[in-house]
């Protein structure tokens, strides 16, 4: 066990156990977040080719786990181009992830979260006609995020804000797309040869928190889910990218 921890003390398990927990409640309540929420304070105990596939691996477990649950809700027709060009930009994500310091790493990651939040909280809900140029823009900068953050959702999910007003569709939606986006970069960091043994072991470790804290938001959703998921969302997750892009640069 202390070589799959390393230096880590009991309280940085313990701190890092709870933040999946609150990451995956946060994800199975809004459709997102967990990357957002989670990189970013896991980056500051991990390096980033460890933190990276990990949320990768742990989003892409729950996600099958969960499809079910969500699957009847997410409107197929209007997800293939955004995520074509998600696999594009995934793979060249990739190559930014291996090179990138973990200073800028963490800087990037909390500049992300903030002009996503200042975005999100601009943008209202409202049908519109989904696909287009916006859509195909929003599944390749998402690709980009993803592959060499591990935070795909800031385009995509201004997108499904913008598009759905209907919070269990747009939650779906946002659902069904992470799960492709989440396989795209984890079959591209094995062949990259980022996911190894050590990171399998933390995985496995952290996959029980994931899933307690998805049953949480599973079941804060049926009971509050609606308009008023937004402006608790966007308000943590700007607070978490604050906090990581002082920390970054001080």
């Amino acid at each position: 066990m202390a070589d799959i921890f390393g230096d880590l003390n009991i309280w940085a398990i313990i701190g890092m156990a709870v933040t999946i927990f609150g990451a995956a409640a946060l994800r199975s309540f809004t459709g997102f977040g967990f990357s957002l929420a989670a990189v970013p304070v896991l980056s500051q105990f991990l390096l980033p080719t460890t933190t990276v596939p990990i949320a990768t691996l742990l989003l892409l477990s729950v996600s099958l786990l969960t499809l079910r649950s969500y699957a009847r809700e997410i409107p197929w027709r209007t997800m293939g181009s955004m995520i074509a060009l998600s696999a594009v930009g995934t793979l060249i994500g990739i190559y930014v992830l291996v090179s990138i310091d973990p200073a800028t790493f963490k800087l990037a990651i909390g500049l992300s979260v903030m002009a996503a939040c200042v975005v999100l909280s601009r943008f209202h809900p409202k049908d519109r006609k989904p696909g287009g140029p916006t859509a195909w823009g929003a599944g390749l900068s998402s690709g980009l995020l993803n592959g060499a953050l591990a935070i795909p959702g800031p385009p995509v999910i201004v997108y499904a804000m913008a598009a759905f007003h209907k919070p269990a569709v747009s939650r779906a939606f946002l659902m069904g797309f992470f799960l492709f986006s989440s396989s795209f970069a984890t079959l591209g960091y094995a062949a990259h040869g980022v996911i190894d043994l050590h990171v399998l072991s933390l995985f496995g470790l952290a996959l029980p928190m994931m899933l307690m804290g998805d049953k949480a938001g599973a079941v804060l959703f049926a009971r509050y889910g609606g308009d008023s998921y937004r402006k608790i969302a966007i308000t943590a997750l700007f607070a978490v990218g604050l906090s990581v892009s002082a920390s970054a640069l001080l």
